[in-house]
């Protein structure tokens, strides 16, 4: 058959280990029957038997013979005189068969219908990889860097699928070169155009609490559930744990001895610091614990707006806020609650806000970044220290610092 290698596809398409026979099978008929739409009007008495294995191809014409000058259809009808050049017995009203040589579609149509099959095994190609990686959305997947564009890293997995890892989805520290290996958690997966887009995350919680399954066994095994993961992806997160065994003790499971277990973790976050901590339902307990390593000496809540008041020894402030008020950020998201820390003894704090006369508004944001919202957590910090915690120059912060002991201890 004159098929201008047409048919000579048929074995790389059917080699393709994400097509089965079946469906190829289907696709090739689609198209030829489109293909003989667009010549005959249409494809309703047309057969096309196709043994994709060996390549070949038929299509039979099915007409009903009618009398000489008869014939109102001619892709349902052939004339007796026509009937008989392929058969001499026939006779009207009888069924004719005729084989459709693929020469006879044109050549113009042979090659656009090979684009047309190599389109559409493309097209089925992008779904059934859409419905894979849909289905390992939040799952760690490791590729490797293809590569390095300025706004994202570009992957192929081990079946030459492309995945993007876009930079606002790395770790801050994170460095990679042609070649490497990279582990994240599959984010989403979009269709644009027919082209599924795959997103890799390395900055997600999802992708944290993964690794705590793959490196942890008893987390693996359900013997530990992590109840929430709070990150600032490079720098620190927190993760709430519980089991439901008294014998478990889930902390100290999940750091091993001298950090062992965990130590993997830090190493593939680029050395984010984890605080792993015990859940509880006690709400005062739990926000408490979400301030660790701080010791809080009371807690108190107020459920219907959602703060919580710490009060803390001088000395335990600045661990309960943390650097660049991580800490407290933290804790915040982990117990959904918004916590104030107050020094021990102290009197009545003012929140900074109240100073906007004096000190301007960029300034008051730039310290509440940081976690420094009130006047004593201003004036109970070294300038050097607020120095590093807040983008402010020294001459600023000293600036705010008067204003607020001339206000604030008169």
């Amino acid at each position: 058959m004159e098929n201008l290698a047409l048919i000579d596809s048929f074995s790389e398409f059917k080699d393709d280990k994400l097509i089965d026979r079946v469906t190829l099978m289907a696709i090739l008929e689609d198209v030829f029957r489109n293909a003989l739409k667009k010549k005959f009007g249409d494809d309703d008495n047309f057969d096309i038997i196709i043994n994709p294995d060996k390549g070949d191809l038929e299509i039979w014409r099915n007409r009903v013979v009618v009398a000489d000058g008869e014939v109102e259809e001619p892709n349902q009808e052939i004339s007796l005189t026509e009937a008989r050049k392929i058969e001499p017995d026939f006779e009207v009203g009888e069924d004719v068969s005729e084989e459709v040589k693929l020469i006879d579609l044109g050549r113009r149509s042979i090659l656009a219908l090979r684009q047309n099959l190599i389109s559409k095994i493309h097209e089925h190609d992008n779904t059934n990889i859409y419905k894979q990686f849909k289905d390992l959305v939040g799952e760690i997947y490791t590729a490797e860097v293809h590569h390095i564009r300025h706004r994202a890293v570009i992957l192929l997995d081990d079946d030459g699928n492309e995945i993007i890892l876009p930079k606002e989805k790395q770790i801050p520290s994170d460095f990679f070169r042609k070649g490497d290996n990279v582990r994240g958690v599959i984010e989403s997966v979009e269709l644009k155009g027919n082209k599924p887009a795959i997103i890799m995350s390395r900055t997600s919680p999802a992708f944290l609490e993964k690794l705590f399954e793959q490196e942890i066994p008893e987390v693996f095994d359900g013997l530990i559930t992590i109840k929430k993961v709070v990150r600032i992806p490079g720098e620190k997160a927190k993760v709430a744990v519980d089991s439901y065994d008294d014998r478990i003790d889930p902390v100290g499971a999940c750091v091993g001895m001298k950090g062992s277990r965990i130590h993997g973790i830090v190493r593939e976050l680029g050395n984010e610091n984890i605080d792993v901590i015990n859940y509880t339902n006690n709400l005062q307990l739990f926000i408490t614990r979400a301030l660790s390593p701080a010791r809080v000496t009371s807690i108190k809540i107020d459920e219907e707006t959602k703060r919580a008041e710490a009060i803390l020894k001088p000395e335990e402030v600045s661990k309960a806020i943390g650097r660049g008020g991580h800490n407290i950020r933290l804790a915040g998201q982990l117990t959904g609650y918004e916590i104030d820390v107050f020094r021990e003894g102290a009197e009545e704090d003012v929140e900074l806000s109240e100073f906007t006369d004096e000190i301007e508004s960029w300034i008051i944001a730039e310290f509440s970044k940081a976690g420094l919202d009130t006047a004593k957590s201003i004036l109970e910090q070294e300038v050097a220290d607020l120095v590093k915690r807040t983008d402010l120059e020294e001459e600023t912060i000293i600036d705010v610092i008067r204003i607020l002991k001339e206000e604030f201890e008169e």
